[in-house]
């Protein structure tokens, strides 16, 4: 049985051995049309036939931008640009709802809640701020982690004074003192890095 592709190549290859059948369909030309021409940008399959010279002329006369705006020529040249194939935004995976035409999970029977899971741990992802480094670094010393706001910080940070301070460990040994102190100079340094954070 002939596959559909061998039917189509078939249909090619008779289209360029006949020979003589096609006539130039240039105005006033009685060449033979051995060049074929695309119709028009909506009909990209369908062709004209014209000899070479003519041919020639159609082509440079011929613009499949013609009677598009600059909005529509830009979003043709993006849709080419990915083949013509649905695209989403990096690392959703395509969860961006129908009004951004993408994969929607809610129109689907999902009795387990996966894909639900999967839309609200991004949403949660977007809600948390970026930290730096010394960001994490300063939450990690005072114990909590994002979100955060500016008064849990500064009930973390009196707790953490009130244990670390000189007068909290002045019966200890001097070991005990020193690291005291240097607690004590990271939690400042914490406690003003959170505060820059939060911008308070």
């Amino acid at each position: 049985m002939v596959s559909e592709l061998q039917n189509q190549l078939l249909h090619r290859f008779r289209q360029s051995t006949d020979s003589g059948t096609k006539e130039c369909e240039w105005p006033g030309c009685s060449d033979e049309g051995l060049c074929r021409a695309p119709k028009s940008p909506d009909e990209l399959q369908s062709f004209r036939w014209f000899c070479k010279d003519h041919a020639r002329e159609y082509n440079k006369s011929w613009n499949y931008y013609s009677g598009m705006s600059d909005e529509e020529v830009e979003a043709d040249v993006r849709r080419d640009t990915v083949w013509r194939r649905p695209t989403w935004r990096l690392g959703t995976n395509g969860f961006l709802g129908a009004e951004y035409g993408g994969f929607d999970p809610s129109q689907l029977d999902d009795p387990l809640g996966i894909f639900e899971e999967s839309v609200n741990s991004s949403k949660n992802e977007e809600q948390k701020p970026s930290t730096s480094s010394v960001q994490r670094q300063a939450l990690e010393v005072f114990g909590l982690s994002v979100p955060v706001n500016a008064d849990a910080v500064k009930q973390r940070y009196k707790e953490l004074v009130k244990r670390y301070h000189p007068d909290a460990v002045q019966h200890e040994s001097d070991e005990t003192k020193a690291l005291s102190d240097e607690k004590i100079k990271e939690v400042n340094q914490a406690y003003q890095v959170l505060l820059d954070f939060l911008q308070v």
